[in-house]
């Protein structure tokens, strides 16, 4: 069995997949991007404000599934300029506290020009 996550804040249809789903033990999040998801509109900023963003809407995805942001076990993000990657990582390092997940960073091209999209995977138990 399947259950949807939903990212409370969202209101406008951004594509057609779940924000998140629960599958077992874990909490699988889509790719995620700096978004006002009241618009759907890009919020443009520094590779640090979208980093920053950007997980802040994975962690709205997480408290909706009843866990933390410490329950991370895996990351895969998306950079549009992997020379933009120390500055990436010092925000992102500065999102997290204890056992880091696992990640993988790699550059993409990406929608609509942001800089970065995240996902990640969660394990609820």
């Amino acid at each position: 069995m399947k259950k949807e996550v939903r990212h409370p804040d969202k209101q406008s249809h951004t594509g057609s997949y779940s924000a998140g789903v629960i599958a077992g033990d874990f909490l699988y999040i889509s790719g995620q991007g700096p978004l006002d998801l009241a618009t759907g509109q890009v919020v443009r900023g520094t590779i640090e404000e979208e980093t920053l963003l950007t997980l802040s809407h994975i962690k709205k995805i997480i408290e909706a599934a009843g866990a933390s942001t410490d329950n991370i076990v895996k990351c895969t993000v998306h950079l549009k300029d992997i020379n933009d990657f120390d500055r990436y990582d010092k925000a992102y390092a500065s999102f997290f506290s204890g056992v880091l997940p696992a990640r993988t960073t790699v550059q993409s091209v990406l929608w609509d020009g942001i800089k970065v999209e995240i996902d990640a995977i969660v394990y609820l138990k």
